[in-house]
C-alpha cells in the first residue's frame, strides 16, 4: 500500500500542510508548531491484529532497516522514504527492565523502568535522530542544497546528531552551553567528528543562537521544535505496550526538559488507539526539577498561562531549560492523557537515582528526577500502589559519572543518604577481615 504524510500546522484554525522535504520548522502562515500528520483512514485498512504480527515479525530480525525499534514501523514513521537513504544503528528494542526491589522500597507493586539510554549514543535521542538525519539524506538525494545540520544541547542531542550524522556522512554543528554539560557528552560530538561550539550562555542562549543559523537553508535544524525527531521518538510508548504483550500501563513517567518527548510519547500512543490496537490511554507524568520546573509552574495554574524561567544550575542538567520550544505540544498531550506534572529538589532526584543504583540500575540524574517524582506522588496518594506504572529511563548513567563520584563522595550542597565511599585500609589479611566484619554486621542491621 502506498502510505502518505506530511507536515501539517498543530493550530486547529490553521492546519497549513507541508511536503516532508520542506525545509520548515514552524507554519508559514500562523507561526505554530508543526506536527507529521499520517493518513489514518490508509492505515487502517491494516486492522489492529495485521498491525501486531507485522511489528512482532520484525521486531530486532536481521531484515534491513525492519529490525530497529523505529524502523520496524516505518509505515507509521516515514512511510515514503526510500530504504536506501535510511540511516540506522539498530536504535530502539531497549530493556524494559523490572524493577522489583525498588518497587518494593517504595511501596509499588509493578513498576518497570524503560532502559532508553541502553542505545547507540547512551540516551532516547537515537530514536529521534535516525528519523530527521535519514529525511536530510533523502532531502540531499533529491536536490536540496543542505550542508549540515545543527542543534543546540545539553549534551544527548548532541551526541545523537553527530553520530547519525557521522554514520551517514552528513556534517553536523552543535552548540553546547560552556561548562554546563558532562564531560562524556562534551566528548561525544568531538570524537564524532562535529563542528562543536561552546558558548558561554545557558541552553536557551544556544537555542535562540541556532534558530537564527538554521534561517539558512543550507543548515538544518535538528532540534525537537523539528517534528520530524517525533516521529522517531513516539515509537517509545508503541514499543512499551508491545513489551507489555500489548496491554497499556496504568501510568507513564517521564522526565521533561525541552518538552518534545512528551509529546512523542503521547503521539505513539494516540496513534495506537486510532489504529485499535489500544482501547485506553496511560495517565502521563511529567517531571521536573525543581530549578527548571516553568511546566510545573504553568500545571499548578491548570495551564491557563506559561511562563517561561531562567532555569537554575541542576545536576539533571540535559533537563536545565526554562523555555522549552515544545511547551504547547506538551500542554495539549497532558490535557488529553489526564496528565500530572511533578517536580523534585537536588537531593530529591540524587537520592532517588541512587537507591535504584543499589537495585540494579544505574540512572542518570534525569531518570532520578523521574523516580523522585514517583516517591512523591506515591506517598500523597495520587499513584496507588496497585497500578502498573512505567519510568522511562533517558539516557545511560555512564554519561554522569562525575555526578555519582561526587554523591558518593559526599561532595554535594545537601546530605547524601545513600553514599557508599570506598573504604581505605593497608594491604593486610587482618585489616581486611576485620572491615568485612563491621561492614557486613552494619548492611546487615540497616536491611532488618
Amino acid at each position: 500500500m502506498s502510505y502518505q504524510a506530511w507536515f501539517q500546522c498543530i493550530n486547529e484554525q490553521c492546519r497549513e500542510r507541508y511536503p516532508l522535504n520542506t525545509i520548515v520548522y514552524r507554519c508559514r502562515t500562523c507561526g505554530s508548531l508543526l506536527g507529521v500528520q499520517h493518513d489514518t483512514q490508509e492505515l487502517a485498512c491494516r486492522d489492529a491484529k495485521e498491525w501486531m504480527k507485522l511489528f512482532e515479525d520484525r521486531y530486532k530480525s536481521t531484515q534491513w532497516p525492519y529490525g530497529s525499534g523505529v524502523w520496524g514501523k516505518k509505515e507509521w514513521i516515514l512511510p515514503q522514504i526510500d530504504n536506501e537513504n535510511i540511516v540506522s544503528l539498530y536504535e530502539g528494542g531497549t530493556n524494559l527492565f523490572w524493577a522489583e526491589r525498588f518497587g518494593k522500597m517504595i511501596g509499588l507493586e509493578s513498576l518497570w523502568v524503560k532502559l532508553c539510554g541502553n542505545s547507540h549514543s547512551g540516551s532516547f535521542k537515537d530514536l529521534g535522530m535516525t528519523v530527521l538525519v535519514s529525511q536530510v539524506k533523502q532531502m540531499i538525494s533529491e536536490g536540496a542544497p543542505i550542508r549540515a545540520v545543527a542543534c543546540a544541547s545539553t549534551g544527548d542531542t548532541s551526541a545523537a546528531l553527530a553520530v547519525y550524522c557521522a554514520a551517514a556522512g552528513i556534517q553536523s554543528i552543535v552548540l553546547l552551553p560552556k561548562g554546563k554539560i558532562s564531560i562524556a557528552q562534551l566528548v561525544q560530538p568531538i570524537a564524532n567528528d562535529a563542528l562543536v561550539l561552546s558558548l558561554d550562555t545557558d541552553f536557551d542562549g544556544c537555542m535562540r543562537v541556532v534558530k537564527e543559523i538554521t534561517e539558512d537553508e543550507t543548515i538544518y535544524l535538528a532540534n525537537s521544535m523539528n517534528s520530524l525527531r517525533i516521529e522517531g521518538q513516539k515509537t517509545v510508548g508503541i514499543e512499551i505496550v508491545q513489551q507489555f504483550d500489548w496491554e497499556v500501563p496504568d501510568v507513564i513517567i517521564i522526565p521533561g526538559g525541552n518538552l518534545g518527548n512528551v509529546s512523542a510519547l503521547g503521539s505513539g500512543l494516540l496513534m495506537m488507539r486510532d489504529l485499535g490496537l489500544i482501547t485506553k490511554l496511560p495517565r502521563i507524568v511529567v517531571a521536573q526539577a525543581e530549578r527548571a520546573n516553568p511546566l510545573y509552574r504553568s500545571y499548578l495554574r491548570n495551564f491557563e498561562s506559561f511562563e517561561p524561567i531562567e532555569a537554575q544550575k541542576t545536576l539533571a542538567s540535559a533537563i536545565q531549560i526554562g523555555d522549552p520550544v515544545s511547551v504547547e505540544k506538551a500542554i495539549r498531550t497532558l490535557k488529553q492523557f489526564k496528565g500530572i506534572v511533578v517536580d523534585a529538589t537536588e537531593q530529591e532526584l540524587a537520592d532517588a537515582a541512587a537507591l535504584g543504583d543499589t537495585t540494579g540500575m544505574f540512572n542518570c540524574p534525569h531518570t532520578g528526577v523521574a523516580l523522585a517524582g514517583l516517591i512523591k506522588l506515591l506517598r500523597d496518594g495520587r499513584i496507588d500502589k496497585s497500578e502498573h506504572v512505567v519510568v522511562i529511563s533517558t539516557a545511560h548513567g555512564l554519561k554522569f559519572t562525575d555526578f555519582k563520584v561526587k554523591y558518593h563522595e559526599g561532595a554535594l550542597d545537601f546530605p547524601c543518604r545513600f553514599a557508599n565511599k570506598p573504604i581505605e585500609l593497608p594491604p593486610r589479611v587482618d585489616a581486611v577481615k576485620e572491615a568485612l566484619q563491621h561492614a557486613l554486621q552494619k548492611r546487615r542491621e540497616k536491611n532488618v
